[in-house]
């Protein structure tokens, strides 16, 4: 069996019975057996569940009824979706005993599709406070390189995938947190549209921000497991009220002709690049470019303003959410979250309200700036992973992210590899489209990532 299936080759090989899902459950949680050791990308490893699921699929398959693409395929969940009768604990003391007793919408809507669920995945603590020491349990590492950090919150998934001990997973995005574990580990992940996937039964940190969305090696399989998770839910009430768009018939339609915009002031002024990822991005337009694409410039507020104005509406929604706990259970947190989330304590109502404005304000710019263009493309993260002994604890705030404008602004967002430098090290490009142009933005991920061999590398200590 190939060591490091992906999603679309796995189900292909089902279909075809050339294994079967018990077989390949078993190749995975060997190699979870063999590797997490030594990277902690799982906080729970559902062997029991995880085999009932795969003889469940493989009597379907037996039966010629299997429910489609991703029955039997392995995955596991980011450890702030709601797993009934399953511990989530949001990687934190103050939920080591949590049983919730209903799967949260997405659990459940992978499930009812077939999934083997093989467990529970590192997160930082409530989705913000990490890489974090002074917690039940150790942060996960950089498969790459286990000196290195993942980046976060996503980083069991981030770990796992790229290690090749999941097919894919759940991630969750509220500055940056799918995007960022994709860029410093070298594998796809999507922030969808804002309410395009429910956040029911998912633990929160910002409503007004909070993305639910897929993480895998490929876009392909990320469009497969998005596919999966889009569509209206009541229970969310951020839930967008129209149909799930179809995202895989269009997937291998290319770019000729598509207008992608480069950002260029975010990466090259206002948080400039180390060369190689300067390189990906000047690599990545003219591939696009090769291709058809049509590719001009764009300007957009300075990343120092959306970081300002995204910091302020995170911590202080973040501690509304938190303040009864770190008025009575202060000490159970890890240092760094409640630290991060007590600055938002000392943030007035009026300066709340100021960055809500400023918000609307960015958003208008974005969407006036786009009038020309169908598709932004920046960095997905400054340079390769950092070591992840010694992070600072204000790293957000030293300089401006990528990322966390997408998360204003609502609209879907991709990272992707696009090289490799320092170490083997992956970095990787960012590319946006407009709000419910998801499978325009999968795209045009998917035209790039075909023409280029980044694919074809795996982490040395995963082979």
């Amino acid at each position: 069996m190939n060591a490091f299936p992906t999603i679309a080759s796995a189900a292909a090989d089902l279909a075809a019975k050339k294994i079967s899902p018990v077989e390949l459950t078993k190749h995975m949680l060997a190699r979870i057996a063999k590797l997490d050791g030594q990277l902690h990308s799982f906080l729970l490893v559902t062997e029991e569940r995880a085999l009932a699921d795969a003889a469940a699929a493989e009597k379907r398959f037996m039966a010629g009824t299997p429910r489609g693409v991703l029955d039997g395929i392995p995955i596991a969940h980011k450890d702030i979706y709601g797993t009934a009768g399953i511990r989530t604990t949001a990687h934190s003391r103050l939920l080591e005993h949590n049983v919730p007793a209903t799967d949260s919408t997405v659990v459940r809507k992978w499930a009812e599709a077939g999934t083997v669920m093989l467990g529970k995945l590192a997160t930082h603590e409530f989705a913000m406070g990490g890489p974090s020491f002074d917690i039940p349990w150790p942060p996960a590492r950089n498969p790459w390189n286990t000196e290195h950090f993942t980046s976060g919150s996503s980083s069991g998934t981030g770990a796992a995938v790229a290690a090749g001990l999941i097919l894919g997973g759940t991630g969750s995005d509220t500055g940056g947190s799918i995007r960022g574990p994709a860029a410093f580990c070298g594998i796809a992940g999507i922030k969808p549209t804002y309410g395009l996937c429910s956040r029911a039964g998912v633990l929160p940190l910002t409503y007004s921000m909070d993305h639910t969305g897929p993480m895998a090696w490929t876009v392909e399989d990320c469009a497969i497991l998005l596919q999966a998770m889009a569509g209206h839910d009541p229970s969310d009430p951020a839930s967008a009220t129209r149909a799930a768009p179809d995202l895989l018939s269009g997937l291998n339609g290319g770019v000729a002709g598509v207008r992608i915009g480069v950002v260029r002031h975010f990466h090259e002024t206002d948080c400039k690049v180390n060369a190689t990822v300067q390189k990906g991005i000047d690599d990545a337009v003219e591939t696009l470019r090769n291709q058809g694409a049509l590719i001009r410039e764009v300007t957009l507020p300075s990343l120092v303003e959306f970081q300002a104005a995204g910091f302020l509406i995170l911590v202080t929604e973040a501690y509304a959410l938190h303040e009864k706990w770190l008025k009575t259970r202060r000490d159970e947190y890890g240092e760094l979250f409640r630290d991060r989330v007590t600055f938002g304590g000392l943030i007035s109502g009026a300066d709340y309200v100021e960055a809500v404005r400023r918000r609307r304000e960015l958003q208008q710019a974005v969407h006036a700036a786009m009038a020309d263009v169908d598709i932004l493309l920046t960095a997905g993260a400054p340079t390769e992973a950092p070591k992840i002994e010694g992070m600072p604890k204000w790293s957000s705030l030293e300089k401006p992210g990528f990322t966390i404008p997408f998360n204003l602004t609502g609209q879907p967002a991709m990272t992707i590899c696009s090289g490799y430098g320092e170490g083997g090290l992956p970095v990787g490009i960012q590319l946006a489209a407009r709000p419910f142009e998801d499978a325009l933005l999968l795209r045009v991920c998917q035209a790039y990532e075909k023409a280029t061999p980044w694919r074809g590398m795996r982490p040395a200590m995963a082979t």
